[in-house]
């Protein structure tokens, strides 16, 4: 068994082709991006998030990983896609040779992401939540006509800047955004995001923090 890293996991071409048509599909749904992007940031954030409160390097490579896969259950389906990205990512790790109790983290990390059915069950699953959650920016939306926009489109259209800020000192993990109000009102921000935001809190719970909001520098 070997100490598998993301560099391999994005290398491996099940990853490569199921994170393409999984995009694919959820473009042709009308959803915003979920590809590369979306799993290069993620990944990147919850490992970050993980360092920054002093974890083991191992254990952010995992968040990091759980973090590049979470979303490539959508190769198949949106809904249930938590489950079967677990399951995908088992049959692409073992294949690399990572250890099942390794595997067994990152599954259920997957497994628990989205904030119908998920539950912060581990500090790796807690970072992937957060990171997953904190990406909302104008750069996700692909459609190009502004007037065909849904919700969806028009919150994440509306987010100019996106930050998550991690003090260990102060236990605390906030999301600083800054909104131009002239596209959505705040209340649409919480009409889409409310369950989201939820998650994001009990995630920092599991992570020892308080979660906060941050608005056009003022605090929800």
């Amino acid at each position: 068994m070997s100490q598998v890293k993301l560099k391999e996991v994005k290398e491996h071409p099940l990853v490569r082709v199921f994170l393409l048509y999984a995009d694919k599909n959820l473009e042709v749904m009308g959803y915003t991006e979920h590809g590369s992007r979306h799993a290069d940031l993620t990944a990147n954030i919850a490992r970050n998030v993980l360092l920054h409160l002093g974890y083991s390097e191992r254990e952010a490579e995992l968040a990091a990983i759980s973090g590049y896969l979470h979303d490539i259950g959508n190769v198949v389906n949106r809904e249930g896609h938590p489950f079967i990205g677990a399951m995908l990512a088992y049959e692409v790790l073992s294949q690399l040779g990572m250890p099942l109790e390794e595997i067994a983290q990152i599954m259920a990390a997957i497994g628990n992401h989205d904030e119908e059915t998920g539950y912060p069950v581990s500090d790796i699953s807690a970072a992937l939540i957060i990171a997953d959650k904190s990406d909302v920016h104008y750069t996700r939306v692909r459609n190009p006509n502004p007037s065909t926009f849904d919700i969806h489109d028009r919150v994440n259209f509306a987010v100019q800047r996106s930050f998550l800020n991690v003090d260990k000192e102060a236990k605390k993990i906030r999301l600083e955004l800054d909104v131009n109000t002239e596209l959505i009102s705040i209340m649409e921000y919480f009409e889409i995001f409310l369950k989201r935001m939820l998650l994001c809190r009990r995630a920092a719970d599991v992570l020892g923090c308080n979660f906060r909001l941050l608005i056009n520098q003022t605090e929800m």
